[in-house]
């Protein structure tokens, strides 16, 4: 019988808690309401616009600094919000499968809490089944839920391979992540050719020969 679906509680604490947390201060402002953090946040870059000179008279401008906010808030720093941590759908393995489980070329949309510029790339997740196999979309809500903050792909990376070993109950996981960062490309040396591979290799992926087999998946066309 399948799992039913339930947020990964254990104790009653999320296991994000039990991460490799972002740096995020305590204060007054983590309790404004939805609404609150986009009024600040729009007053705020409206300020930024003035400051740079724009014109927010502007009928192209006049709106940006509540599209930002609501951006900011509803899409590309989602992450932050612990509501949108994702729930996770377990299967009994009724299969008996038992090889390495991969799933490639998982879109990833971040933030390099640096620059405040999008990072982009690919991920790439693989795990050995331990009496039960998670829904394969889960896997592509849990890089996006990591990746919707502001990050540095070191810690994304750690964050993912927890996470999965917790929900998965299995320390046979693997993270592998490919991304460029436009604070490389669009400022400072501006080199548009490189990329940043980063790894989190646990259980039997720590084992040489099994990191091979990964690759090797990961290269075949």
């Amino acid at each position: 019988m399948n799992s039913p679906e339930a947020k990964p509680y254990l104790n009653g604490h999320s296991i994000v808690k039990q991460l490799v947390s972002n740096p995020i201060f305590p204060g007054d402002k983590a309790e404004l309401t939805h609404e609150e953090k986009t009024k600040a946040i729009a007053d705020h870059f409206r300020e930024i616009m003035l400051i740079l000179g724009l014109d927010l008279n502007d009928d192209s401008l006049r709106n940006t600094p509540s599209r930002v906010a609501k951006m900011y808030i509803g899409e590309i720093f989602s992450g932050l919000l612990e509501e949108n941590e994702p729930d996770i759908t377990l299967f009994e393995n009724k299969y008996h499968y038992s090889e390495m489980l991969i799933e490639k070329s998982i879109s990833v949309y971040s933030t390099c809490e640096h620059h405040f510029v999008p990072i982009i790339g690919k991920a790439h997740i693989a795990y050995m089944p331990n009496g039960k196999v998670v829904g394969l979309s889960k896997l592509n809500r849990i890089v996006h839920y990591f990746s919707k903050r502001p990050q540095v792909q070191e810690r994304l990376t750690v964050q993912i391979a927890g996470y999965l070993k917790k929900v998965l109950h299995t320390e046979d996981v693997a993270v592998v992540i490919e991304a460029t960062h436009l604070c490389v490309i669009s400022r400072g040396i501006r080199d548009v050719d490189s990329s940043t591979i980063t790894s989190s290799y646990h259980g039997q992926f720590l084992d040489a020969e099994k990191r091979k087999e990964f690759n090797r998946q990961l290269n075949h066309q």
